[in-house]
């Protein structure tokens, strides 16, 4: 027993290894440099070592609050609705119909586009009056003239979050499909035979087995909710003003702008403590393993 459990651990040595170089110690090292105030703008002051000041400092400072209330915004609300529609599509995918192998390649395009080009996409169609949107909606007669987009709050919101949903939606469906093609089809037709209709096998059959592909999803969909940059950058750059800057991008400006090295770090460990968190707390919720057995 010995001489197989010293094998395995001799196996699985290069796995850890890579993990450990290029996982645990960067979080490491970001842990220990968020513990010194390191600012390039003003090298004369050295390294010294600040214990938690930067931490106590990120929680007196208001933009830092603003911009978590701002992440945590983006992230519901479009997790929310990529959760919806994206289910709604990996239902129809799990049909059978002619063209089926088409129309899921089709969905997939969005998620293949990358995030850059999809946001100036985006942004081409919302940034003027004589904007894309802005002809749709008032020919629809949503709007009864153009408005300008990104100069407010409440409206600067709007092509972030579609853009986000547009893009995001069919990797969503995708792992959703995942969890749909492992569900036993008698089960449906059992529930049919006893007469419950299409809502019913959605509320007690679908969603309680496809938990699992759920669980999956809410961890890859709010690690990248939390750490949304480049969508935000390249639409609104955090504007207007800061009304839209996330997480992400405050850490961005504080490292690579600021220059303060042990501030952002501090940032930046936050962000992986909220993040950490709030994939604890999805597993603890939701009851299930990531094996896909309840607890």
């Amino acid at each position: 027993m010995r001489s197989e459990a010293r094998l395995g651990w001799l196996l699985v040595a290069p796995a850890v290894g890579v993990i450990a170089l290029i996982a645990i110690f960067p979080l490491g090292w970001t842990v220990w440099e968020s513990l010194h105030m390191h600012e390039l703008r003003m090298p004369w002051l050295g390294k010294p070592f600040v214990g938690l000041d930067n931490y106590a400092e990120i929680a007196g400072d208001p933009r830092f609050w603003a911009a978590l209330g701002h992440t945590a915004f983006f992230t519901v609300t479009s997790i929310t609705l990529e959760l919806v529609i994206g289910l709604f599509l990996a239902l129809a995918m799990n049909r059978v119909f002619r063209g089926r192998g088409f129309v899921r390649a089709a969905i997939l395009v969005p998620w293949a586009i990358p995030t850059v080009v999809a946001a100036l996409l985006w942004r081409f169609m919302f940034e003027s009056e004589g904007g894309i949107a802005n002809a749709v909606l008032v020919d629809a007669k949503i709007l009864s003239e153009p408005i300008v987009w990104f100069i407010e709050t409440g409206t600067a919101w709007v092509p972030v979050i579609l853009a986000d949903v547009w893009k995001t939606t069919p990797f969503v469906a995708l792992l959703l499909l995942a969890g749909l093609q492992n569900i036993d089809l008698s089960l449906y037709e059992a529930a049919a035979v006893d007469g419950a209709n299409g809502w019913w096998q959605l509320r007690h059959i679908t969603i309680p087995l496809l938990k699992p592909a759920i669980l999956v999803t809410l961890i890859f969909r709010t690690l990248d909710g939390f750490r949304v940059f480049d969508l935000i950058y390249v639409l609104t750059g955090g504007g207007p003003g800061t009304s839209t800057e996330p997480v992400a991008l405050y850490t961005f400006n504080a490292l690579l702008q600021n220059l303060r090295f042990g501030y952002g770090s501090a940032l930046s460990v936050v962000i992986f403590a909220i993040t950490f968190g709030l994939a604890m707390l999805y597993v603890k919720g939701l009851g299930v393993r990531l094996g896909g057995e309840e607890r």
